[in-house]
């Protein structure tokens, strides 16, 4: 299973609740029809011209596999639950709840000027930061919380809680706090909304809106479904600040190529043909933890302090003597492959987070590799593979570092998987090979069977 902020993948069996009593209230309804009276008006704004329509087509046909694997019944991804269980018109972008300010902020924003939406950021309206959990973030557990609910929830906020200067309380007694709680569909508030208590549903299974989005992705709202058009509307800078952070396809909260489609056909493509696959990740990138720990000013708690940290990383606000690392890079600086700590411990189930020195990797996982001028091979294994189609609660990686003297290029040439799983974001197993020169950004996953090229 995959870990999100404060957002879950979750796949198991208890019972549901029906979501329709605890959200299907009056004011969610009245923010629904709010959205619904702007649909047409969205769907010419969001229509493409005749040449980005054909040139979106012609993107389409290059695309060899765009098929989509349904390994869950309920669904691979948390717009394809909510969906499933029938919640997702009463939210917004499929899993948001949102306040009635907020709503009125966002239909200002369309009015004002309409796009398409592909990537979410930090929300700052006009309260920030009072909407922000400036004290730490309390929650508590809903009697109907399962165990394996806790275990993953727990897990999610220690994800952010290690690279983040924000901390996670469980209270029963906290004024403002986060309820936790199982049902059909995955969905929450945003920020912190002031309430007593807000809703944090997790259900079985359990992004998208910068401004800037038109210069990395196209969308074709003719693939979309009626219902969903306001869901890819975009923000002005008036309540979507990126802090001047790069776009990451890569983001956990980003909406897959075919995330909200009615015909089969992909709702969005990047401009890069090679990030297909990625749309849709479940894994936190390193932007996102950069963009939190600036919204969240964070990096006031190592003010003054030199940064040592290779490969871009930024200084932990938990301790400035270490850094937060991009992917595939680890150790206090950032200058190790990874932390390879390989105990006991290790068994069936792996956690392995490059960034930490606690991390877990399977033993004799990952190499450093010297490129030569004639093609070498590398074949190598990762999971369980008596696991079937049981998820996992964490991930597990294997790191290589392929290394070629200084001018020249690294040629990777994919020649085969075993049987790949096609979902977007590449939920279940990927390859991703980072090619490019900002080694923080995400790099290109790839799950498909067919063969591939790839240079540095």
């Amino acid at each position: 299973m995959k870990l999100a902020m404060l957002r879950l993948f979750l796949f198991v069996s208890a019972r549901l609740l029906d979501t329709a009593r605890v959200i299907n209230n009056a004011s969610v309804l009245q923010i629904r029809e709010q959205f619904d009276g702007m649909k047409k008006k969205l769907m010419e704004k969001l229509k493409l011209s005749s040449e980005a329509k054909a040139a979106f087509e012609e993107k389409m046909k290059r695309l060899l596999n765009i098929k989509k694997d349904r390994i869950q019944a309920v669904g691979d991804s948390i717009d394809e639950i909510n969906l499933n269980k029938n919640v997702s018109e009463l939210l917004y972008q499929g899993d948001i709840v949102l306040t009635q300010t907020q709503a009125d902020e966002i239909t200002a924003d369309i009015e004002e000027e309409a796009s398409n939406r592909t990537k979410r950021q930090a929300f700052r309206d006009k309260n920030y930061p009072r909407t922000t959990w400036q004290n730490g973030v309390y929650y508590f557990f809903d009697s109907n919380a399962s165990p394996l609910v806790k275990s993953v929830f727990k897990k999610a906020t220690e994800e952010w809680r290690r690279d983040t200067c924000i901390d996670f309380y469980e209270s029963y007694t906290a004024p403002n706090k986060i309820r936790v709680f199982m049902e059909g569909g995955c969905w929450s508030y945003v920020g912190r909304t002031g309430g007593e208590v807000q809703d944090f549903s997790l259900g079985q299974g359990c992004e998208s809106s910068r401004y800037d989005r038109d210069q990395f992705i196209t969308v074709n709202v003719a693939n979309i479904k009626p219902d969903w058009v306001s869901q890819f509307t975009k923000q002005t800078t008036f309540t979507n600040d990126n802090y001047g952070i790069t776009y990451d396809p890569g983001s956990i909260m980003h909406y897959g190529a075919m995330s909200a489609t009615y015909n089969g056909k992909p709702s969005m493509l990047p401009h890069d043909s090679s990030y297909a696959e990625t749309l849709g990740s479940p894994i936190i990138s390193y932007y996102e933890k950069l963009m939190l720990n600036t919204h969240y000013e964070c990096m006031k708690k190592c003010a003054g302090r030199t940064n040592m940290c290779k490969n871009g990383g930024f200084l932990n606000p938990r301790d400035c003597t270490k850094c937060v690392c991009p992917s595939g890079y680890g150790g206090a600086f950032c200058d190790r492959r990874v932390c390879p700590l390989a105990t006991s411990a290790v068994s069936l189930l792996f956690l392995l987070d490059e960034d930490d020195v606690l991390s877990l990797q399977p033993p004799g996982c990952g190499a450093e590799l010297e490129a030569k001028t004639q093609p070498q091979t590398l074949t190598d294994r990762l999971g369980n593979k008596l696991a079937g189609t049981s998820p996992r609660e964490d991930f597990m990686f294997c790191n290589y570092w392929i290394k070629a003297p200084v001018g020249s290029r690294i040629e990777v040439k994919i020649k085969s998987f075993s049987k790949g799983v096609s979902v977007d974001g590449c939920t279940y197993a990927a390859v991703e090979i980072k090619t490019h020169k900002d080694q923080k950004l995400t790099g290109y996953r790839l799950v498909m069977m067919r063969t591939r090229f790839l240079c540095s």
